[in-house]
């Protein structure tokens, strides 16, 4: 009898072409799928709780599929991590309602984007930050990222090449913390019903305008309502994202 399966992954991005599999390149979603082949004795489709780009890291993606092996979660999750590359682990394992999907069914996804806003970045975390030089006025930057909390249209952050239904989204808490030293990071953790493509990026970039004081805070809003994608800011790196978290009506264990 066929179950469905719920894995919380841990990857760094750096090398990998993002989450989804694709024609050339490694991906996270190939990775675990080619862990499951010789389990399942056939092809696994994974589905992710999101499709990070090329680059970005996780601490708490989810995924979920359905296994007809009888392997229960715990050996599961040691036999994927004996095989698959070591820069993605699986954190856990769990057997869930046979509803259950990790997209579908989320209810939210947490964020940290991490800054090194110092002269020079450690070489043990420069694949985990943006490394901005200048000094940042993170109070100026707290004040625009007040703008963007609760229900907004943000087409003016969104990735082009991107086809949704809507550009509204809900920002249910942004929030700075950190010194910026190499060894406390400045941290945007930022968390919301769901993000556009590039989303948190583009609010990461256009916020590091402000701290630079290319832009007064309060112009944050005009920069919201436009829906122009062209009057934000540019795409902070993807280095420095990461999926913290995602968000479902019950409790995950990690």
């Amino acid at each position: 009898m066929p179950r469905t399966l719920k894995l919380v992954l841990h990857y760094d991005g750096t090398d990998h072409v993002g989450w989804q599999r694709q024609a050339e390149g490694a991906s996270i979603q190939g990775a675990v799928e080619e862990a499951l082949r010789p389990i399942e004795g056939e092809h696994v489709t994974v589905h992710g709780a999101g499709r990070t780009d090329a680059g970005v890291h996780a601490t708490g993606q989810v995924a979920s599929f359905r296994l007809n092996a009888s392997i229960d979660p715990v050996t599961l999750a040691r036999a994927l991590n004996a095989v698959l590359p070591l820069d993605i682990r699986v954190a856990s394992a769990e057997v869930m309602p046979d509803d259950f999907h990790a997209r579908f069914s989320a209810t939210g996804k947490i964020y940290d984007y991490q800054i090194v806003n110092a002269p020079f970045v450690s070489p043990f975390v420069r694949r985990y930050v943006w490394h901005v030089i200048p000094r940042l006025d993170v109070d100026a930057m707290r004040t625009a990222a007040g703008a963007l909390a609760g229900e907004h249209d943000f087409a003016a952050f969104q990735g082009t090449g991107t086809d949704v239904h809507t550009s509204v989204r809900t920002v249910r808490r942004i929030e700075w913390r950190g010194s910026g030293r190499f060894d406390d990071p400045l941290i945007m953790q930022i968390e919301g019903n769901g993000f556009l493509r590039h989303m948190v990026r583009s609010i990461v970039g256009t916020l590091a305008e402000v701290g630079l004081g290319r832009w007064r805070a309060e112009e944050m809003i005009t920069i919201l309502a436009s829906r122009d994608r062209a009057r934000a800011g540019t795409t902070a790196p993807a280095s420095g994202l990461i999926l913290r978290e995602v968000l479902y009506s019950h409790k995950i264990a990690t």
